[in-house]
């Protein structure tokens, strides 16, 4: 009975190392998080810089469903980041919430627009998730949006300036002077950004721009419609792979790269609103263009 036992023990063993999961490691976890909490707000793409990422960390190969559980902790991660802008802006949520309520018309105004902003993405969104995950998870798809935004912003920048010169810059307009169809205008703009090296900031910046925002007040509306729209893909990721992600990866990285993405956001979004204040979307334009061609050359060779 003493040798059956043994027996069945190391059977029990040799099954649980045969169905042990590749996991996620807590270093791993902390690259994660650091990535996307510098790359969620900055017009740089955090999705594409993840991806990219998951690559280099790919040490072994994994199965398909791991590799599903990954590509899904890419958007959930980003959980960690929304909690830090809406920290950061709690005075202006705390201002849309009492505009719900019918006590603050400036709040009200806002939250319209902000709904009207996400509405694009919320209707085109669920039904390109698949489509998207399945051909534009990779390095060239990523290398050609980073390519691609990278001249857009360029184009934007020029315009903005030569607007600001010809015009003089007390012209921009606040989140005050949004039109419903300026918000809708920004909404239809981050749908571009469904595409992994796009960047949702980059897009929403750039559509701000477009409809006249000052500098300043295009990444400050980009945050705020990105609480909503990231709110959204990262509870649709999460419930539509929870159990992948359940199977294939351990609760304490998860959480743990969720908090370091939201530490380093906040210390992301702080810095990068009085960067354009002073010098605009120039610096990160050269690093797509660079960064893009790095990627091509990885690609090809």
């Amino acid at each position: 009975m003493h040798c059956i036992g043994q027996v069945r023990g190391a059977e029990l063993i040799q099954e649980s190392n045969q169905t042990q999961v590749p996991g996620m490691s807590y270093r791993d976890a902390t690259v994660y998080g650091l990535v996307e909490g510098i790359t969620e707000f900055l017009p740089i793409s955090s999705t594409g810089h993840l991806i990219l990422v998951s690559e280099a960390l790919s040490e072994q190969p994994k199965t398909k469903e791991h590799k599903e559980a990954i590509n899904a902790y890419l958007i959930v991660i980003q959980a960690g980041a929304i909690l830090a802008v809406a920290l950061l802006y709690r005075k202006e949520i705390w201002s849309i919430a009492l505009g719900i309520l019918g006590l603050d018309p400036r709040g009200k105004r806002l939250g319209i627009n902000l709904l009207l902003g996400f509405l694009p993405a919320a209707m085109i969104g669920p039904f390109l998730d698949d489509i998207i995950e399945s051909a534009l998870f990779g390095l060239l798809p990523i290398a050609i949006a980073l390519l691609a935004g990278g001249l857009l912003m360029l184009w934007a920048e020029v315009r903005k300036k030569r607007q600001s010169t010809e015009l003089s810059a007390a012209n921009d307009k606040t989140l005050d002077d949004l039109t419903y169809l300026n918000s809708l205008c920004i909404g239809f703009m981050q749908c571009v950004a469904m595409w992994p090296g796009t960047s949702r900031s980059m897009m929403t910046i750039v559509g701000g721009y477009l409809v006249g925002l000052e500098r300043a007040r295009a990444a400050e509306f980009s945050f705020l419609l990105g609480l909503i729209t990231l709110t959204a893909a990262a509870a649709y990721k999460g419930l539509t792979k929870w159990e992948v992600m359940r199977d294939n990866l351990e609760l304490g990285p998860v959480l743990w790269g969720c908090l370091v993405a939201g530490m380093s956001a906040g210390l992301s979004v702080y810095w990068l609103v009085s960067y354009l204040t002073r010098r605009g979307l120039g610096l990160f334009v050269w690093y797509r263009v660079i960064l893009s061609l790095v990627v091509f050359y990885f690609y090809f060779s």
